[in-house]
C-alpha cells in the first residue's frame, strides 16, 4: 500500500476519506502517533524539534530497511 498524505479535503463519510483515500482508522492511528511525538517533544522541552523529528525519521527508515 502506498501512503497518501492529507490534502486538506477531509471527509468523514464511509470507511475512507475522499480527500486522501486513507481509511479513517489509519488516519486516527496516524494522529495518535503524531500526538505522542508532540507530547514527548514538549515533555523534553527540545529547543530544536526539527532535529529530533529528522533523527526519528532516519531511525525509522533504517529499521524498515533492515526488516526487508
Amino acid at each position: 500500500m502506498k501512503f497518501t498524505p492529507c490534502i486538506d479535503q477531509c471527509t468523514k463519510e464511509g470507511t475512507h476519506c475522499e480527500g486522501c483515500g486513507r481509511s479513517h482508522e489509519e488516519i486516527a492511528a496516524t494522529k495518535q502517533i503524531v500526538q505522542s511525538a508532540v507530547a514527548f517533544i514538549k515533555q523534553q522541552d527540545y529547543e530544536n524539534p526539527d532535529a529530533f523529528v529528522a533523527a526519528i525519521s532516519k531511525s525509522i527508515l533504517k529499521k524498515l530497511q533492515k526488516d526487508n
